[in-house]
């Protein structure tokens, strides 16, 4: 018996080898992007055990805190002395002169218009 033996040109074997090298630098490519993406989510895995962990602190800390009554309100005295706040609104709620816009109309009220 007779063996038949193919004989590959060496252009063939060059370009399998070029195309071979692309794939494997592809590959280590992605290997790195992948490491890359996989280093970001472990840190932002550690800040959001962070945040967690001080968010539970937080609340720990509030729910150990007891509420505390708001202060009482000595109305006596705010009926003698009202705070600037009311003071001011006081002011502004008298009565004041109607404001006249450049035709001589009082802005605020309305206008009869016909269509």
């Amino acid at each position: 018996m007779a063996t038949v033996t193919s004989i590959t040109p060496a252009s063939t074997l060059q370009s399998s080898v070029v195309r071979a090298e692309r794939q494997v630098r592809q590959g280590e490519t992605r290997v790195d992007q992948d490491a890359a993406r996989l280093d970001q989510s472990r840190t932002q895995l550690r800040r959001d055990r962070e945040t967690l962990a001080q968010s539970e602190r937080e609340s720990t800390q509030a729910a150990r805190t007891p509420q505390q009554a708001a202060p009482a309100v000595n109305l006596d005295r705010a009926i003698q002395s009202p705070s600037r706040a009311e003071q001011a609104l006081t002011g502004l709620l008298t009565a004041s002169r109607p404001q006249v816009n450049s035709l001589g109309q009082a802005i605020g009220k309305f206008i009869n218009v016909t269509a």
